[in-house]
């Protein structure tokens, strides 16, 4: 079919109108990567919520009349990439798209956000939680950050663990689905870790120095170059390598504009060369 002659990825997020997160991050950086991205909104919002006031309005009503009209139109997917889901509805109607569109011929990156420093987000709930889980057996490459990953698999949370208990976590989230898995964003005093995890290989870790404070869209930056990069035939390794120096960069440059921190990073600067 002539829709399906350039490769595409369906991306599952919310859309956030200013603060270069979701589906506002993802679009530019995978279509950067030569790939369509193909947006799916979960939630509309003005501006992320860590602004002191937001428009927001949730799509979940609407989404799988949305995703109806893509199975008339025969489309097919490279990849398919998840991230926030406010809901155990919306987490059901994730797994019915990916009954629809998922098969042999496309990767599915799920980046299942929670929470971080220990503790789920204020809107997140343990049922929810519960129910991410479930979700977790249909990634072919899963983008959890230390938090996420305990949360996962029941492990106790301390932002301090080894190599060893990393790869224990791995494998136990890999027993789930998953053969490949990267613990992103792991705090190592003036270094920020990525912990690369790929079934059947020994782990490894990619360190990069640590620039300004945390900002929104980080994690969806990361993931959707993860994503453009398995659709594209790059090592998980190397495609670990790559996300984390261009964000290294990117953050760099954000500094240095001193641009507000809930503004993002400044991505648009280094499109090009992604």
């Amino acid at each position: 079919m002539p829709h399906n002659r350039q490769k595409k990825i369906a991306v599952i997020n919310d859309f956030c109108g200013f603060g270069r997160c979701s589906i506002a991050a993802s679009l530019p950086v995978i279509s950067a990567m030569k790939i369509q991205c193909c947006p799916i909104p979960t939630s509309i919002f003005s501006n992320h919520t860590g602004f002191d006031s937001f428009f927001y309005t949730d799509y979940t009503e609407h989404i799988n009349a949305y995703i109806d009209e893509w199975v008339k139109l025969g489309l097919q997917f490279n990849g398919i990439l998840t991230g926030f889901l406010g809901s155990p509805e919306q987490i059901n109607i994730v797994k019915r798209f990916l009954g629809l569109f998922n098969d042999d011929n496309n990767i599915t990156v799920i980046d299942p956000v929670m929470g971080d420093y220990g503790k789920l987000y204020p809107t997140y709930s343990p049922i929810l939680a519960d129910q991410m889980c479930t979700l977790v057996p249909y990634a072919d490459i899963l983008t959890p950050n230390l938090t996420e990953a305990c949360i996962l698999t029941g492990t106790d949370y301390k932002p301090d663990m080894s190599k060893e208990e990393l790869a224990e976590i791995c494998k136990k989230l890999s027993d789930m689905g998953p053969k490949k898995i990267v613990i992103s964003g792991l705090d190592r005093g003036d270094d920020l870790e990525n912990f690369i995890y790929e079934s059947g290989k020994q782990p490894q870790a990619v360190r990069e120095h640590k620039v300004g404070p945390f900002r929104s869209g980080t994690g969806d930056v990361f993931s959707s170059i993860i994503a453009a990069d398995a659709v594209n035939g790059v090592d998980f390794i190397d495609s670990v390598y790559h996300a984390s120096s261009f964000i290294a960069k990117v953050l760099q440059r954000t500094v240095e504009m001193d641009l507000p921190k809930t503004d993002g990073i400044c991505f648009e600067e280094f499109l090009i060369e992604i």
